[in-house]
């Protein structure tokens, strides 16, 4: 006779969950100053992840528009760019369009950039926003090395939710970590935490103010101190909570804002000012 207990022992007969197919994505750019002009070096890519030259106007900027394929991440996708300007050469990268993190069965999506920025090189890293989606799970590293002469101008933002749609994002979770190195030295290291109901933990005075958007610009340049007169100018009008600094040759600002039309208003201000022309045409479309 079996133990009534026994069946508390036998696997279930049930189907068990299918195990779902992950994105990866990978792609690498290089591009190097020729006589005044920027020019490609290497361009590889595989999986979702897909780079697109635009035709430049200006031939010394090599401009780049980053694609990921899979229309947006969730738990266990991997992607990662990286991006190398050499001397002399001039770059913009940016993104078709918003990043989309959605909700997750399980595990994390992990996005990693690495950029390198040679002698008298120029890299303006401008991605549109990442939106966050409820029970979405985000792990975001960047890394970047300069050249003493080189420029960069970073920005990464978060957006929780869609508020046209009437999106709250109730839980959610972020992780993300910025490293920066000049000659080899750490410059400035920075990470944001997330982790629960984020309209609660963005809702106090001292955390958010009741923000759902949120982005952090960083300019690494040979006397970027002497920018923040004038990004403090660009966001004397903000619709959100902004706040510049410089030291270092670095120039932080934050800004927090209702929404992402409010972000994404604050940020073409002050990004323009500091690149001294318009935002990629992908921005604007």
């Amino acid at each position: 006779m079996i133990s009534p207990d026994a069946a508390i022992d036998r696997p279930p007969t049930g189907p068990t969950p299918a195990a779902l197919e992950r994105v990866r994505g990978v792609a690498r750019v290089r591009v190097a100053g020729d006589g005044g002009t920027t020019r490609l070096v290497e361009n590889f890519q595989s999986g979702s992840a897909k780079v697109r030259f635009p035709k430049p106007a200006d031939r010394s900027v090599m401009d780049v528009v980053l694609l990921n394929t899979a229309g947006g991440l969730t738990g266990g996708d991997r992607i990662s760019f990286s991006v190398a300007a050499g001397a002399g050469a001039r770059a913009t990268v940016t993104t078709q369009a918003s990043e989309r993190i959605y909700r997750r069965r399980d595990g994390d999506v992990e996005v990693e950039t690495a950029l390198a920025i040679e002698a008298g090189a120029t890299l303006d890293w401008l991605p549109q926003e990442t939106i966050l989606f409820d029970r979405s799970s985000l792990r975001r590293r960047l890394a970047a090395d300069l050249h003493p002469t080189g420029k960069l101008l970073a920005v990464e933002a978060i957006v929780l939710g869609r508020a046209a749609m009437g999106e709250r994002v109730r839980s959610a979770t972020l992780a993300d970590s910025w490293r920066v190195r000049r000659g080899g030295a750490l410059i400035f290291a920075d990470g944001v935490r997330l982790d629960g109901d984020s309209v609660a933990i963005l809702g106090g005075g001292a955390t958010g103010g009741g923000a759902a958007a949120m982005a952090t610009v960083l300019l690494v340049a040979p006397g970027a101190e002497s920018a923040l007169p004038a990004a403090r100018e660009a966001l004397a009008g903000a619709a959100g909570e902004v706040g510049a600094s410089a030291w270092n040759g670095m120039l932080v600002a934050r800004l927090l804002a209702v929404d992402s039309h409010a972000l994404r208003a604050d940020l073409t201000r002050l990004i323009e000012t500091l690149r001294g022309t318009t935002m990629p045409r992908t921005w604007l479309c």
